[in-house]
């Protein structure tokens, strides 16, 4: 998918260039899900319906797989709460 405004060059003094990859590769996957969803859409009694919804499978797992690391990601960065009793 075409965006409208380009991603900003990448820092490689940014604390948080881990998280904008793993954010980025995010938005391409969840563009490549879209697109392959279309297809689906568009050719439902092809051959390759199989190969698509593998692939549609093999996609949404790498999404999963992303959205765990940023999460572990926010978890390890952010500092412990304590709480005083």
């Amino acid at each position: 998918m075409l965006k409208i405004v380009p991603d900003p060059p990448p820092s490689t003094e940014s604390p948080h260039l881990l998280e904008d990859t793993l954010v980025q590769a995010t938005e391409y996957v969840m563009c490549a899900l879209a697109v392959a969803h279309q297809s689906f859409n568009h050719l439902p009694k092809s051959p390759a319906t199989l190969v698509m919804l593998t692939m549609m499978h093999e996609l949404d797992a790498t999404r999963t797989l992303l959205e765990s690391a940023l999460a572990q990601l926010h978890m390890s960065t952010r500092p412990p709460s304590y709480t005083v009793h």
